[in-house]
């Protein structure tokens, strides 16, 4: 059985999608983008700010779902440019600790919704 795990503190989904799916004890966590649910506006200031923003996101829907960053098991990164690779690692590197970090891929794309800059989803298991 599934169960859908939703929240005002991350954007609302702009599609039939939602947030993220409780299944059994792993929660599948649609990609987030740097869009602040508070004020509707993207954060593209620079890929720092728009990075955090986009872990901000998924921070509050992993809290949604009772979890944190420790109950991620994977990550997938989309950016529209391998040259911001740096920048957005800093920033997500922040909010795992190195030794128990989850697996991940990071893949250059050639456009992503609203033509932001990175887009990233997650799997995280209770």
């Amino acid at each position: 059985m599934k169960r859908i795990i939703t929240t005002a503190k991350a954007p609302a989904p702009i599609g039939p999608y939602n947030q993220a799916v409780l299944t059994g004890n792993t929660l599948y966590i649609s990609g987030q983008i740097a869009l602040n649910p508070e004020t509707s506006q993207l954060v593209l200031d620079n890929i720092k700010d728009e990075t955090q923003q986009v872990m901000q996101n998924l921070k509050a829907i992993l809290k949604a779902a009772d979890m944190t960053f420790e109950n991620v098991v994977k990550s997938s990164i989309f950016i529209s440019n391998m040259d911001d690779f740096s920048s957005i690692n800093n920033v997500y590197g922040s909010f795992f600790d190195e030794a128990t970090a989850p697996a991940r891929e990071t893949v250059q794309v050639a456009k992503l919704p609203k033509n932001v800059n990175v887009e990233i989803s997650m799997i995280a298991v209770q």
